[in-house]
């Protein structure tokens, strides 16, 4: 049986005094660390999200930079584009006027030797026709 006497009284203060003492001693430290812990978990997770901001603003940045960049490339090759044509359909132009000129040249000499040819076989024809019929008659005209 339990009997209550001046063991017990002192068993209590016994259990009091070694409860303010691992309070002071182990209790507080420990919950201390944890806090410090966690608040230092708090602040590097805060950092964390800043740096990926960050990086994601950086990317935006850079995917704009990239779509103005290649937004000019194109407007350059399709200015170069242009000119090529414009150089080419002037050059063919050029070469297709030459073409025509030499081509009149080359008709009008044809022309003037087709003339040449009827006029040479016009003022012959007589000599022909005697020829032939001296031919065809057996006999000289």
């Amino acid at each position: 049986m339990v009997t209550i006497d001046i063991t017990m009284v002192i068993q209590m203060i016994n259990m009091v005094v070694l409860m303010f003492l691992l309070n002071k001693v182990l209790y507080k430290p420990v919950k201390k660390i944890l806090k410090e812990r966690s608040e230092k978990m708090q602040g590097m997770q805060s950092d964390v999200a800043k740096f990926e901001e960050n990086a994601r603003l950086r990317q935006e940045e850079v995917d704009a930079k990239m779509s103005r960049a290649s937004g000019k490339a194109k407007a350059a090759l399709d200015a170069a584009r242009a000119e090529a044509q414009t150089a080419g359909d002037e050059r063919m132009a050029s070469i297709k006027a030459e073409v025509d000129d030499y081509k009149e040249k080359q008709l009008a000499d044809i022309d003037k030797q087709i003339g040449g040819a009827q006029k040479e076989l016009k003022d012959n024809l007589g000599g022909f026709a005697t020829d032939m019929a001296s031919k065809i008659l057996g006999r000289a005209l």
